[in-house]
């Protein structure tokens, strides 16, 4: 049997709808074949681990009593999750702590939205280490989270999308900012561009709340992205599952009962419950969607096409606004809530199989990097004169 760690939490706003999701990836993977070892990262960065912590109500009420700090080292080929322990000296001497093995690992579920977590981060320590992970690698996690190089990809891709501009929050010319705007004209979408489940969004229907928008996304990142608001949209999601030319597309989606968009309470403070918790399973929508059969082919292709274009891996989301019969791409989330698992589950394939795969993918993409050759033999020390003094 495998230890497969989930990790889940994060340093990110995100990080409530992270725990959601690790404690249903922790429930619902199949214990014939995988044992989960939950690993929690507080809001300061702590990796914490220990049965408990497969217990919602331990983290819910912050629990942690029974719990260990753990961590992985940056080694090559180290799959082992490490612990401090403390050891008692002699009648005279101090305490000592030495770091011993806390489990070994095979793999890596990473369950972790947002900052630090959906951003190539935490997937460049597990390449230096070279375990198995699932989801995206650097690169992909990079530029699905990362919306203005996300919109830059899918333009070169020919996706499309509506019209937008960029700038950071550190001297920025407002008045140009607002001639910027108001050449393509209210209303205009406001947006952080490093960040998910809608937070720091704001709709701009002038030139006051264009103002006021700029404003919210400043405090959570330092590049603001300014986009096109479609008229009285449709949201259609559909989402992706697999790796290269070896993808399915999930029922597409249309969430109900929004104006301007979902916002974060719209996603995930619904009056629906799990046994963790709600989540955009408990929404009111239409699944599938509503649309014609032409529509829906449409939106399946664009959704592989975005998914190729990042070379994504796993599990991704991508959402769309429809303005009539124009299908817009809005945006691809890379890790979605809840892995999207309600997305498929109507099509035959239920949660702990979703797991299953999410799983067997990554551990393709990384059998995949081992056959690459990083080291080549240039005899180059030998033939330059740098340091022949020494």
């Amino acid at each position: 049997m495998e230890n497969i760690a989930v990790i889940f939490g994060g340093r990110s706003v995100e990080h409530e709808v992270s725990v959601i999701t690790g404690m249903q990836v922790v429930e619902n993977m199949d214990r014939t074949k995988f044992n989960p070892i939950p690993i929690l990262i507080t809001k300061d960065g702590k990796f914490l681990s220990g049965e408990g912590l497969k217990d919602f109500g331990n983290i819910k009420h912050k629990r942690f009593e029974n719990t260990q700090e753990v961590f992985f080292k940056p080694i090559y080929k180290d799959f082992n999750l490490y612990t401090q322990v403390e050891e008692k000296g002699g009648l005279f001497s101090k305490k000592t702590e030495s770091t011993q093995i806390y489990k070994k690992i095979d793999g890596v579920f990473i369950a972790l939205h947002g900052t630090f977590g959906e951003d190539g981060c935490i997937q460049g320590l597990f390449e230096l280490i070279g375990i198995p992970y699932i989801g995206c690698g650097v690169s992909a996690a990079a530029v699905g989270m990362d919306k203005v190089l996300m919109k830059k990809v899918f333009g070169s891709f020919n996706i499309p999308m509506t019209d937008y501009f960029y700038f950071y929050r550190d001297g920025f010319n407002e008045d140009q900012i607002i001639e910027k705007a108001e050449k393509i004209g209210y209303p205009l979408f406001v947006k952080p561009a490093n960040l998910g489940s809608s937070v720091g969004i704001s709709k701009a229907k002038d030139r006051t709340s264009f103002i006021e928008a700029i404003e919210v996304a400043k405090n959570y990142d330092r590049k603001i992205l300014v986009e096109k608001a479609v008229e009285s949209p449709r949201e259609i999601n559909c989402a992706v599952l697999g790796y290269e030319n070896d993808l399915i597309t999930s029922l597409c989606e249309e969430p109900l009962g929004w104006k301007d968009f979902l916002s974060y309470q719209d996603k995930y403070m619904g009056s629906g419950k799990t046994k963790s918790g709600g989540g955009m399973k408990n929404q009111e929508k239409n699944l599938p969607a509503k649309i014609s059969q032409e529509m829906k082919e449409e939106i399946e292709n664009l959704a592989k096409k975005a998914f190729c274009a990042i070379d994504g891996n796993g599990v991704a989301r991508v959402d769309f606004l429809v303005d009539k019969d124009k299908v817009y791409v809005n945006e691809i989330n890379t890790l979605p809530g809840s892995i999207s698992f309600y997305l498929f589950e109507p099509m035959g394939i239920k949660m702990t199989d979703l797991i299953t795969k999410l799983i067997e993918f990554g551990k393709k993409r990384n059998g995949q990097r081992n056959k690459n050759i990083y080291s080549y033999d240039s005899d180059l020390f030998n033939k330059t004169t740098y340091g022949a003094k020494l």
